[in-house]
């Protein structure tokens, strides 16, 4: 790999390149201010311009937006459309009923499209919430009035026990063995899915939605083959039993969501800016859908998923999140008026002397987060180095041994969702669960929600990241449930075993003075945060999934302890880490970089740029063909190396197809970037008229080809002495895909945002060599004793079975026969290796080159 190049191990085959992304700024120089007949033909002949470049121009996969230009297009855009109703006016003197209603419908676009992305949302949801909690009830037995019925509407009404639903059997094994077979089929059936139709499916989503909405494109991990089979999987994924949720996903189905029904507007079909905004409004929704929690979701989108948020995009993403939650209330899912399973509300307020055991619970959460956080990515790395040729195999493994581990354990064989509602209740009002509120029972309670938080621990780490829809929400609340729940019952019977203690002065005699219940609930807020590093939106989220007003302040302590606990052990949540993991180029403004050398320390030196007129046809030819960069350097000759402008890839491809079809060009022609001296120092908005290609043709025999009208004479350029950090910023603040480094004047190289996160991966490869040395060779054992255990059972099986049933085709093989390796396996999302970004990666990779440029 060179400086210059980055080769991503892609997630679909490589694919023959369209016209590379980037529509020059230079477009937009074409004066807009010229008045009269001859500016209205420049400014809608650079328009029509403009537009034909945007059909045959789709944005590269696996490349980086560059919001500049973007925006520059989006101007350019809006200045044709006010120069054509300003002719409008001087011919009839009156805006006619069709222009204003085109005009109108132009400016309701955003809220047309948020409107129905947002129903749509609401009307998935519902779907998924009832297919979810039926086949979650399916494990452990059916309704006898009607099989398609879940266990709570089988039963409505019933109040002493329920005759309509049945368990499987009474014999307690078999009820085992049958719960066990529809974990593992459930799992197998999701993953198979997966991975025959949509591997871009697989996992939580939200890291990658990170990446995309900052600028970062993944064709196919947004479309409707994507939406279809989430929408499919999640629910099998969840009622397999295995130790994921629903709630980051939720968060990608909602954007793949807005990503399909916007791209039928050709305002968002082709600009990225303006779906970024829809995109960050979807997040939302997903997240109001998954908590019932619309102003959560607003803050979830504003805090942790957009890394550009402007006032009208929060607008947006609450109307947005508004809709999906009404009609996800107007379908009533649960047939409670709820928007969620489950609602609770704390009648009895908190004492001061609790905030000693809230502190305690904060601090779990902090360290539940780090401990997670650390293990998931060793886990997934053994899983990407391993694994990968066994999705389907692991997936189905892991959710029959979650199954076999589980079903003993009362808070673990139920679904978490229901678990959680069950540990928040209060005792009062005849809400037990087994005994769980019997003072008989409390320590068996407590060791059995002891042996729950471990258990859910470890299988969260192992799973979350297998190739089925999985998200962490969920699963980390329900841990934190469960500790919340355990402390609640400790002190509770620290209460009772000393009542008249100083320390519990403040109760009220003959009055329950410990709620066990509200230790659960702040316990799945401390996990939540610690996992996700998120604070403000989980607040909002568990006051507006419970009602508790009067726990909002124990609330807030218990997540900012959280927040200061998992500050200690690095910045960035789970999303950040797996982004991290997987080496995608974004620059994340929670870090706080200090690397203390200039950035011409990071740029490339050796950068491919056009001298102003000393090249001919057939050697620019050659330079489009034999590289991949998005864009080149114009400078005005090799020898001073003046940098004049920057032009795109996709205009000057552009160009010499135009300028080809428009007439021969012998291949010997000059080329000419060079401006005019008139020209020379205009910004973009003074630009001078076009210079169209009837003019081009009509010089072909000239053997000159002038492109300088497509250059952009302004580009973003910085002082090889400025430091990095505030390189980085630059980057962050504003969005551009490169930027060039002069010295007086004078090209001296170029950065990409790829070339900073190389330097960095440097910078931290080199501090943890030697722990990674270590790992390697830890999992490696790891994977033997896997192997050897594989093949044992396979050997078993063929021996039992007199060679009718084979597992593996042969030694070190873990694979059944009809697990053979989908040709399109390495589309998984999480297939790019970190080390890709430090040029450490095999010459023989396959994939879709990333360029810097």
């Amino acid at each position: 790999m060179t400086s210059r190049s980055t080769s991503f191990s892609a997630q679909s085959p490589r694919r023959s390149s369209i016209l590379d992304r980037g529509i020059s700024r230079r477009i937009s120089t074409i004066s807009a201010s010229g008045s009269g007949q001859h500016g209205t033909a420049a400014g809608n002949t650079e328009h029509e311009l403009t537009e034909e470049i945007e059909e045959i121009k789709r944005y590269e996969d696996f490349t980086t937006i560059d919001w500049v230009q973007d925006a520059a297009r989006e101007q350019l855009r809006r200045r044709a459309r006010r120069k054509e109703n300003d002719a409008f006016f001087e011919r009839d003197g009156r805006l006619g009923w069709a222009q204003m209603f085109r005009e109108s419908y132009e400016a309701g676009q955003a809220w047309i499209v948020v409107t129905l992305v947002g129903a749509t949302i609401g009307l998935n949801a519902a779907f998924l919430n009832i297919v979810t909690e039926w086949l979650s009830d399916i494990k452990l037995g059916y309704c006898t009035t009607a099989f398609y019925l879940n266990e709570s509407f089988c039963c409505w009404g019933a109040e002493n026990g329920c005759e309509e639903w049945h368990r499987w059997s009474s014999i307690w094994p078999l009820n085992y063995f049958i719960y066990f077979v529809f974990s593992t089929l459930l799992a197998l059936a999701a993953a198979s899915l997966v991975k025959s139709f949509a591997p871009y499916a697989a996992g939580s989503g939200i890291s990658e939605i990170k990446c995309i909405i900052a600028g970062f494109v993944m064709k196919g991990f947004l479309s409707f083959w994507t939406l279809l089979i989430k929408s499919i999987c999640l629910p099998l994924a969840i009622a397999s039993g295995l130790s994921v949720g629903k709630e980051g996903p939720s968060v990608h189905y909602a954007v793949c969501t807005g990503n399909v029904i916007s791209r039928f507007f050709d305002k968002y079909k082709r600009n990225a800016a303006k779906t970024r905004e829809i995109l960050s409004a979807c997040a939302a929704a997903g997240v109001a859908v998954a908590f019932g929690s619309p102003i959560g979701g607003v803050l979830f989108s504003l805090e942790e998923m957009s890394s550009y948020f402007p006032l009208k995009t929060m607008w947006r993403s609450y109307f947005c999140a508004l809709v999906a939650t009404a009609v996800l209330a107007a379908m009533n899912p649960f047939w409670t008026g709820q928007l969620v399973m489950f609602k609770v509300t704390y009648d009895r307020s908190w004492h001061f002397f609790e905030v000693i055991f809230f502190i305690l619970l904060g601090i779990f959460g902090g360290l539940y987060g780090a401990f997670v956080m650390k293990w998931n990515l060793r886990a997934q790395s053994f899983r990407k180095k391993y694994l990968t040729k066994h999705a389907i195999l692991e997936a189905t493994l892991l959710a029959a041994a979650t199954a076999i581990l589980c079903y003993p354990n009362m808070f673990l064989r139920i679904d978490m969702t229901e678990s959680m509602e069950i540990l928040f209740r209060e005792c009062e009002g005849g809400h037990d669960y087994d005994g769980l509120c019997d003072s008989k029972n409390r320590w068996k309670m407590a060791l059995s929600l002891a042996f729950a938080t471990i258990m859910r621990t470890f299988l969260v780490i192992i799973s979350y990241g297998c190739k089925v829809p999985a998200g962490i929400f969920v699963p980390s609340m329900a841990i934190g449930a469960s500790f919340g729940r355990m402390v609640g019952i400790l002190v509770q019977a620290l209460h009772d075993a000393f009542p008249h203690a100083r320390f519990f002065s403040a109760c009220e005699p003959d009055v329950p003075c410990i709620t066990p219940g509200t230790y659960a609930f702040l316990g799945a807020a401390a996990a939540l945060s610690g996992i996700m590093h998120i604070t403000v939106s989980v607040v909002v989220i568990m006051f507006e999934l419970t009602g508790a007003l009067k726990y909002i302040l124990p609330t807030m302590i218990v997540v900012g302890v959280t927040k200061a606990v998992s500050e200690r052990f690095g910045k960035g949540g789970i999303a950040d880490r797996m982004i991290w993991f997987n080496g995608f180029p974004f620059l994340d403004n929670k870090e706080e970089h200090t690397f203390g050398v200039p950035v011409s320390q990071v740029m490339t030196s050796e950068v491919t740029s056009l001298p102003a007129a000393a090249l001919k046809f057939h050697q620019l030819e050659e330079i489009l063909t034999t590289s991949k960069y998005q864009g080149f350097p114009i400078i005005e000759d090799r020898r001073n190396r003046i940098l004049i402008g920057y032009i795109g890839r996709t205009e000057l491809r552009y160009a010499i197809d135009r300028t080809k079809k428009e007439g021969s060009i012998s291949p010997n022609a000059k080329c000419l970037f060079s401006q005019p001296s008139s020209t020379a120092l205009q910004t973009p908005s003074t630009a001078a008229p076009a210079i169209t290609f009837d003019a081009i043709e009509a010089s072909s025999g000239q053997q000159v080809v002038e492109f300088s009208r497509f250059i952009d004479p302004t580009p973003l350029a910085v002082h090889p002495r400025l430091p990095l950090e505030t390189v980085m910023e630059l980057f962050k603040k504003m969005g551009p895909r490169s930027i060039l480094i002069e010295y007086r004047g004078r090209l001296v190289g170029l950065v990409t945002v790829k070339d900073c996160l190389k330097y960095q991966f440097k910078v931290e490869a080199h501090e943890a060599a030697h722990h990674d040395s270590t790992l390697d060779e830890r999992q490696q054992k790891l994977y033997d004793m896997m192997s050897r255990t594989a093949d044992w059972l396979a050997d078993k099986v063929m021996s039992i079975t007199g060679g009718r049933i084979k597992l593996g085709g042969g030694r070190h093989a873990i694979v059944l026969e009809s697990d053979t390796r989908d040709p399109r396996d390495h589309l998984s999302p999480i297939r790019v290796p970190h080390d890709i970004l430090d040029g450490t990666e095999d010459e023989d990779i396959s994939g879709v080159e990333l360029q810097d440029r």
